[in-house]
């Protein structure tokens, strides 16, 4: 690959107690994330040569992501992903690594992920948090498995970085038991 990672953050949390009840199996979520420098983009640039770079840190960081929950691809139930761009970034070049292959390298890594993966994407200085929508890996309609989860890198982005990442969860909310009409 030839994008500078100027580092990889692996975020995992386990809740083991939601509003004093005991969650057993404890709820775990994880994100993998990418920081990314890339001087002298402009507003203006090609953004096709990101694509690829989309693909490759999809696959990458889907698999760092499963490694931190210690389970089979199968087991993961939601997912998302995320960009977050600096002060001197174009928003569009987080939309070029998000949606054309990012998605396509997540679900194949994922054997029975079918679903559209949720976004999001913004603009900001360091330490801004980013919240990753997540959805069902295999029905996106899912109540139990729409949820958030939360990435915060004290350092990034800086002005020329972007924050790339994904999200992964095995099983839905904890006490979930909202239904559809």
């Amino acid at each position: 690959m030839n994008t500078p990672i100027a580092k990889i953050v692996v975020h995992l949390v386990e809740r083991r107690a939601e509003l004093g009840r005991a969650i057993d199996p404890p709820h775990r979520q994880v994100v993998a994330a990418a920081v990314l420098t890339l001087d002298g983009w402009h507003a203006d640039a090609p953004l096709e040569s990101l694509y690829e770079v989309g693909a490759e840190l999809g696959t990458l960081l889907t698999e760092r992501a499963r490694w931190a929950l210690d389970v089979e691809p199968s087991a993961i139930q939601a997912y998302g992903k995320a960009a977050v761009v600096g002060t001197a970034m174009p928003l569009e070049v987080a939309a070029a690594l998000l949606h054309p292959r990012l998605g396509r390298a997540m679900r194949a890594c994922l054997p029975g992920a079918t679903s559209l993966i949720p976004s999001v994407a913004k603009r900001a200085a360091p330490g801004a948090g980013v919240d990753i929508p997540l959805h069902g890996s295999v029905d996106m309609w899912s109540f139990d498995h729409f949820d958030t989860v939360s990435l915060t890198i004290a350092d990034s982005p800086a002005a020329n970085e972007i924050v790339l990442a994904v999200a992964l969860a095995e099983r839905g909310r904890p006490l979930a038991r909202v239904r559809p009409d």
